[in-house]
């Protein structure tokens, strides 16, 4: 043991030895100060402090003392330059993922698996050095062809028991095979290894996945047959919804009763067996494809170019007219879904019109009476609400549906209008239905700053246990520990922007993490969190879950666009780019089915790159989109959505 004594002892001085022969320096850290703002200010990269100092990455404290390496000019964190036929090295910092690595590096995620084996088992590393694939090698990867291996499903079988049979985990077999996700017929060959071959010769956008329950007509959408039901001993949120096909909200939104809670003998409103719009039975999964009609369609874009106020110095108009680099990417993203569109065969004419539009002011009416457009089959646009809706009013009368890309603003009904931005209410209502169909105990964590979210939680939320606060405003320990269950998942949502209530609420959920399942949650964006003072590893140990209306997609057809877009454009899609492909694209895609665009919305949830469509008739009149995800930090440094 003495050995080891000194010989410890011996690595320790000499390492101290080193640091003062390279002469770092020491630095003591300010409070409110960043590893960003110190690096800049030593003229150096975050990894370079995170290298010698590594308890930074949990968070900076005031008066604690850094390492900091002299500047030499050069960069000691990965580089990205690359000599012809070698990788380029690329250093994890905290908060990165897979799909932004790939992304910058403009790799697949196969190619960059491939370049780094141990990505597989054990994710990503804050400080893990990754080979980043030349184009050359990562191209190489895409066209190699693998043997093709399947397995014909077997009575009593299961997912479990062939996953297991051929070293795979559930989800890679589910990946390879996304119609079994939900069921497992017997017969059926699953793709074990390789890839399937395809079906149809050219695809060259994202395809639209749909999940639909059987097809109904628009008459018994509108014509349901309500009864009553008298509520069983035992029977919770969850298990009506599932047995009626409803969420919580419908289903209060049927019964204002319900929102004191479930309560055995109450009798409830709710559709019968035979006439409900999501029935009980799984629903498929299925990829929307051209029909067979000859009918060619037209899709109407009317954007804000606002050409007539351009200015003549496009170059400095650019650099500061934000909403114009909207109007933009929107535009280059609805490019690359018709281009797309074009290649697969769609018979849609799309006519583009400049909108002219203020907040207050548009040109759409002299549009409409110029070009005819009363006989289109669908608008997308104008940006603004109060556009949109004279645009909605204009169309009406045919019954033109228009669907409003950007507007988060509720506004006037009209039957015709589709607002495709997810709400914020329908945010949080998603998460509390998700907790709920969990069946978990829901914790409340709300600063006192926050009461308009404890009068909507206590108004709404019941069941929801609200935690306790000391008399200075923080978090009352023993309280909060008190509201935890063992033997099912404890949510814990937190509401504040406060640095220190953050911490002391995380570091308690994890110390009681050895006898309690526990898990974070926010009902919307806290930008809080994403400070250097919040520890990454410790959301990622807590599993932050979140509401979105957006997904991260490293899906093979999201490449694909990904791919055509830069090819186009030769820089990567802004979320606005995404944006304008997703709505341009789920559009063309419905108008060329053999049903009408409403038709589509009252019977189909269709994904894109990143959202989600899910319209539902609104009690008002008109259509809003429900399509939300629910989002988790994983372990490995990934983003994924919780099922």
């Amino acid at each position: 043991m003495k050995y080891f004594s000194v010989l410890f002892c011996f690595f320790f001085l000499t390492s101290i030895s080193i640091f003062a022969q390279d002469k770092i320096d020491k630095y003591v850290v300010s409070k409110g100060e960043t590893i960003n703002q110190i690096a800049q200010k030593f003229k150096i990269t975050p990894f370079d402090i995170y290298k010698l100092n590594p308890d930074a990455q949990s968070g900076l404290k005031p008066n604690s003392v850094l390492l900091i390496p002299k500047s030499t000019g050069k960069s000691n964190g990965p580089s990205s330059k690359t000599t012809k036929g070698q990788a380029t090295k690329h250093e994890v910092i905290a908060k990165e993922t897979l799909f932004g690595i790939e992304k910058k590096y403009d790799v697949t995620d196969e190619a960059l698996k491939k370049a780094n084996p141990d990505l597989e088992k054990y994710g990503l590393k804050v400080g893990q050095i990754l080979n980043i694939p030349s184009k050359s090698s990562a191209k190489a990867v895409v066209v190699k062809k693998d043997v093709v291996v399947y397995h014909t499903v077997l009575p009593k079988e299961t997912k479990y028991s062939i996953a297991k049979k051929y070293d795979m985990t559930i989800e890679e077999l589910e990946k390879r095979n996304p119609e079994i996700v939900a069921n497992l017929p017997i017969g059926y060959e699953l793709l074990i290894k390789g890839n399937r071959p395809k079906a149809v010769a050219k695809v060259a956008a994202a395809e639209t996945k749909v999940e639909s329950s059987k097809p109904i007509t628009p008459k018994v959408a509108k014509e349901i047959v309500y009864v009553d039901y008298t509520v069983k001993a035992k029977e919770t949120f969850y298990s009506l919804s599932k047995m009626f096909g409803l969420a919580q909200q419908q289903l209060v939104e049927l019964n204002p009763a319900l929102s004191g809670g479930v309560v055995e003998g109450m009798v409830l409103k709710v559709p019968s067996k035979s006439n409900q719009i999501v029935s009980n039975s799984v629903k498929q999964k299925v990829v929307l494809s051209q029909k067979n009609s000859q009918e060619k369609k037209t899709l109407v874009l009317l954007l804000p170019f606002n050409v007539t106020k351009n200015e003549p110095d496009m170059v400095n108009q650019l650099k500061n007219d934000k909403f114009l680099n909207m109007t933009l990417d929107f535009y280059s993203g609805a490019l690359v879904a018709i281009d797309s569109a074009k290649q697969m065969g769609l018979s849609v004419d799309v006519k583009i019109f400049d909108s002219n539009e203020t907040k207050t002011t548009s040109n759409v009416e002299a549009v409409f009476a110029a070009n005819h457009l009363e006989n289109a089959d669908a608008v997308v646009g104008p940006f603004y609400q109060s556009n949109v809706e004279k645009t909605a009013g204009l169309f009406a009368q045919n019954n033109v549906p228009v669907i409003s890309p950007l507007s988060k603003d509720g506004g006037n009904p009209f039957e015709n209008l589709y607002q495709s931005i997810v709400a914020a209410p329908v945010l949080k209502a998603a998460m509390f239905d998700f907790m709920n169909a969990k069946q978990g105990n829901v914790i409340a964590v709300i600063d006192k700053k926050k009461e308009t979210i404890r009068k909507y939680i206590s108004e709404n939320q019941k069941e929801v246990k609200i935690a306790p606060l000391t008399e200075t405003g923080g978090v009352n320990i023993e309280g909060f520990k008190k509201l935890l269950v063992k033997g099912k998942m404890n949510y814990v949502i937190l509401e504040t922007a406060n640095t220190g209530m953050i911490k002391y609420t995380m570091n308690t959920m994890l110390a009681v993490m050895a006898n309690y399942q526990v898990q974070l949650v926010i009902l919307e964006p806290n930008e809080t969190l994403d400070t250097d003072e919040i520890s990454f590893e410790n959301l990622m140990k807590l599993h932050l879950m979140y509401p979105s209306p957006t997904r991260e997609n490293m899906s093979p057809e999201a490449q694909i666009f990904m791919k055509n877009y830069r090819a186009k454009n030769k820089v990567n899609p802004s979320a606005f780019a995404i944006r304008g492909f997703d709505i341009t694209f789920d559009t063309m895609m419905r108008l060329s089915q053999d049903k009408t665009y409403q038709e589509t919305a009252e019977t189909m949830i269709t994904e894109q790159v990143e959202n989600k469509f899910e319209y539902r008739k609104k009690e008002e009149g008109g259509y809003a989109n429900n399509g939300t995800y629910i989002l988790y930090y994983d372990t490995d440094m990934t983003i994924k959505e919780a099922k």
